[in-house]
């Protein structure tokens, strides 16, 4: 093979891995926007969980001064007729009942919360590491460019290596090893 047909093959070489690469920076760039916006979106749901908490926490505690304000003017009451004691004890009793559904609720959205957290996180790495592996993507683009203007077959040797770091990343990604 002569010097000039080596050239062409290692040039064809070169840009195919170029291509291939660059359309693997395409793919990984699509993944990070992807999880870096589920990670956007579960941060405000979970926000809009925590708030839901917190208005079911101030109704319960309503519930709660309610019911002890009622009670203290109930048992400071003397001589009640027994319809007006009944009242008292059922309307006691209701705020008793809410105030532990209140609870059963809240439980309830504190555990939605802490789930669309957990989904929150996952998508934060999951989205951090696309974003590693498309830097060593980049890298690997920069220096096949480089190799390709310069003839410099070492660039395009580092630029395949590069492509070990977005595997890396990228199946990290996927997988969360760390």
């Amino acid at each position: 093979m002569s010097d000039k047909e080596q050239k062409e093959k290692w040039t064809s070489w070169l840009a195919l891995s170029t291509a291939i690469m660059a359309v693997l920076a395409a793919l990984t760039t699509l993944y990070m926007g992807k999880f870096s916006s589920r990670a956007i979106m579960n941060q405000g749901l979970e926000s809009d969980q925590w708030a839901y908490y917190q208005a079911k926490s101030i109704k319960q505690h309503t519930f709660e001064i309610s019911k002890n304000a009622l009670d203290l003017q109930y048992r400071s009451q003397k001589a009640l007729a027994p319809e007006v004691a009944a009242d008292y004890q059922k309307t006691l009793s209701k705020y008793g009942e809410d105030i532990k559904r209140y609870d059963t609720e809240k439980k309830e959205i504190k555990d939605k919360a802490e789930g669309i957290a957990k989904a929150k996180h996952k998508a934060q790495d999951m989205g951090g590491n696309f974003a590693y592996a498309l830097i060593f993507l980049q890298i690997a683009l920069m220096l096949a460019s480089i190799s390709s203007l310069t003839k410099r077959k070492y660039l395009w040797y580092i630029a395949l290596v590069c492509n070990f770091g977005w595997l890396f990343f990228f199946l990290d990604a996927w997988l969360l090893f760390y």
